[in-house]
């Protein structure tokens, strides 16, 4: 198939290389000019995919008109605050006969929106069919290494789901089909929330029982969230929800632990994202998850301390002791 990824990070350089590999003509879109040059000339993305080789077969360009023509698959790999003023810039009459992937994990601030539904707010002509995303416990620098990974893909439209499982699976990266867009959607974003939560304990050097109580108590807020809004229960036990959790509260990849860990030894969230290259997801939906909490009247107790310590500069100590001696309740 002919297929662009839009975003030129470590994630979506890493699915455009496994696209590649898999017999697909595929087309890198990177943002900045001068960076797709430089990846031009040098196939190697050396600020977020250091010592990964890009094949000369493959097209690299910074004209979205030209990445997004023609496509049968267009993926989206695109930080999720900034997706929305990409998808934007698109000519929607070379969208009609395309699916759109989308491989972010967050959930749009002000709107509240997931991914798959900013993408119909700005395209309403496109079909729920068109639509679709892939996600799951999947760090590129071990992608890109070809170290054995599953995810799950995810349409409304069972062939839609189907055609995407069959362009992205290869003999070390499976791919399962769901048509729980929004139990998908809402696992990838909400775990990276916790996560920061769970780099915090890391940070305070408290031990591997506040991990596992963070990491479960976790899931259970965020599947009475997700199942509020209309997602699919055992979605939040699969690939998507507790599979993507364990790996971004417990790797050393995962920039999102990062952060709260720095947060955890006494640093400031400004000072933590000022000296990151990459996007850490879950800062920015931290904010989008405590609101849509608040809307549809769903406890998210952690999610609600990590905003607050995010944002409202509240001490991680006293945090962990008001999450601590909350009133009793049956698990």
């Amino acid at each position: 198939m002919r297929i662009s990824v839009l975003g030129a990070g470590g994630w979506g350089t890493t699915l455009a290389i496994l696209l590649h590999y898999n017999g697909h003509s595929v087309t890198l879109w990177e943002y900045k000019n001068d960076y797709a040059k430089f990846l031009d000339k040098k196939r190697e993305n050396k600020n977020y995919l250091p010592g990964i080789s890009i094949p000369k077969e493959m097209t690299i360009t910074h004209n979205l008109t030209n990445a997004a023509t023609d496509k049968n698959i267009i993926v989206l790999a695109v930080p999720s605050q900034f997706l929305r003023s990409v998808i934007k810039k698109i000519d929607k009459n070379l969208l009609k006969n395309s699916i759109l992937v989308s491989v972010s994990k967050g959930i749009e601030n002000n709107t509240l929106m997931t991914m798959s539904q900013m993408i119909l707010d700005v395209i309403p002509s496109l079909s729920e069919n068109q639509i679709g995303v892939l996600s799951g416990p999947s760090h590129a620098e071990e992608v890109s290494r070809r170290i054995p990974t599953t995810v799950v893909t995810a349409s409304k439209d069972f062939n839609t789901s189907k055609t995407i499982q069959s362009a992205f699976i290869t003999s070390y990266f499976r791919t399962y089909s769901s048509t729980d867009v929004l139990g998908v959607e809402l696992g990838g974003a909400f775990k990276n929330v916790i996560a920061i939560g769970a780099g915090i304990i890391d940070g305070l050097k408290f031990g591997d029982n506040t991990k596992a109580a963070i990491m479960t108590r976790g899931v259970a807020e965020i599947s009475r969230l997700g199942i509020a809004m209309g997602a699919q229960p055992d979605t939040f036990a699969g690939l998507s929800g507790m599979g993507d959790l364990i790996v971004t509260c417990m790797s050393k990849h995962s920039r999102n632990r990062f952060v709260g860990e720095q947060i955890g030894t006494g640093k400031k969230l400004k000072q933590v994202l000022k000296e990151m290259t990459m996007v850490a997801e879950g800062v920015m939906t931290s904010k989008s998850a405590s609101q849509l909490s608040k809307k549809m009247k769903i406890d998210t107790p952690i999610t609600n301390e990590v905003y607050n310590i995010l944002f409202k500069d509240k001490d991680p100590l006293k945090a962990t002791t008001d999450l601590m001696t909350r009133s009793m309740k049956m698990e």
